[in-house]
């Protein structure tokens, strides 16, 4: 078996297609989502930042609860049932007339996505030794990506061809969508005998304070992490056309496509928390200078600088967390910490919508840029902390 068998398996493959599919109805239609609500149909700014926060909370409570229950009754039923429900949401949103029909359609997205993403990293973790993770996990999100290069570049194609009409080029996300829901059909759950082992027996084992430290760190940081919609919003505030906006938003995904693998190559042979203090850094001053700028360039420059936040953080997180789980509590490992992740970010989206809609839109953006910077000190001193501590 050559080397790169041992952890591009087929499961990590058709898994990637499938967030490929996914992401490229997903980010055809986010971009479009902040003019959709504000523009077409008229709603008020804060109800954004309140949509995206109440879907990520709504995502949150069912990653919680799926990871846990994929532990006794396996991973694909989630990862199936997940990805249709993601379908009808986007449906719902593309057709609605009213804000609250868009709400809904947000929350059964993000309910399809919960019930999707812990089973699906603990499957990738499942199909792949723990030695690779960085790598797997990095190579599914460079999958995930580039299916968010390509969504927001048919959404341009789309606003070209149907002379700006954001509602009819919203519908082109429901193609992508079915094609990412039959693919999951192909998928394998390899270790339902030992899922149903364990069931069996009921011993429900505690996660490792260690491992409960890192996710309450990380979800300290997160708090700051205010919804991407607010980000592209601030582009179209200071003057950046639905198109340019769009394809900002596929730049970061470009940037983030090429450096989502590298980064888990990185993570496996030094340090996830390193790569991840990296990725916090890039944050502060994409988010700190978007803030403060008025320059078209400079900001569509920052969005870019911005990509690499999530190739940095994304995968290494998960796989950070999945090298500290064990296989008997690994979904819910993963639920724990995703979930955790989620509700930070509703914490955020409120906190952020607040601030903007009393007119203050450089300060949810400038906060945001000192809270993670915040938290990249943090991790720099803990890890001469621990360098220094290894000499001793």
């Amino acid at each position: 078996m050559n080397k790169n068998s041992k952890w591009l398996t087929p499961n990590l493959i058709v898994l990637t297609l499938v967030s490929f599919t996914q992401d490229a109805a997903s980010d055809l239609l986010y971009p479009l989502l902040p003019i959709l609500l504000t523009g077409v149909i008229g709603a008020a700014p804060i109800a954004l930042g309140l949509i995206e926060g109440c879907a990520e909370a709504a995502a949150g409570f069912t990653k919680l609860w799926a990871g846990n229950k994929s532990d006794y009754v396996g991973r694909k039923p989630f990862v199936v049932a997940g990805y249709g429900l993601a379908g009808i949401g986007k449906a719902m949103v593309v057709v609605a007339t009213a804000w609250p029909l868009v709400f809904f359609g947000r929350i059964t997205d993000r309910i399809g996505k919960g019930m999707r993403s812990t089973p699906r990293d603990a499957l990738i973790h499942d199909s792949v030794p723990t030695e690779h993770l960085g790598k797997a996990f990095g190579f599914h999100r460079a999958g995930d990506n580039f299916g968010a290069v390509v969504g927001p570049l048919l959404a341009v194609a789309g606003l070209w061809l149907l002379d700006g009409d954001v509602r009819k080029v919203a519908q082109w996300a429901l193609i992508p969508a079915l094609l990412s829901g039959l693919l999951t059909f192909l998928i394998k759950d390899k270790y339902v005998k030992k899922i149903k082992v364990a069931r069996e027996k009921r011993v429900k084992v505690l996660l490792p304070s260690p491992l409960k430290r890192s996710i309450g760190v990380l979800v300290l940081i997160q708090l700051t992490n205010i919804p991407d919609a607010l980000l592209l919003l601030r582009l179209h505030d200071i003057g950046l056309s639905t198109t340019m906006v769009v394809l900002a938003y596929a730049f970061a995904n470009l940037v983030a496509t090429f450096a989502a693998y590298p980064a888990g190559v990185i993570a496996d042979k030094f340090s996830p928390q390193l790569v991840y203090m990296f990725g916090l850094i890039t944050f502060a001053i994409a988010y700190c200078t978007l803030g403060l700028t008025q320059n078209h360039h400079l900001a569509f420059l920052m969005l870019g600088l911005y990509g690499f936040f999530g190739a940095l953080t994304d995968g290494v997180g998960k796989s950070w967390i999945a090298r500290m789980s064990q296989p008997e509590h690994r979904g819910r490992a993963q639920g724990v910490y995703q979930a955790s992740m989620n509700f930070a970010i509703l914490g955020a989206g409120i906190w952020g919508g607040a601030l903007w809609s009393r007119g203050t839109h450089e300060l949810p953006l400038v906060f945001a840029g000192i809270g993670a910077a915040l938290g990249a000190a943090y991790f720099a001193f803990d890890l001469i902390g621990k360098r220094f501590a290894h000499r001793n």
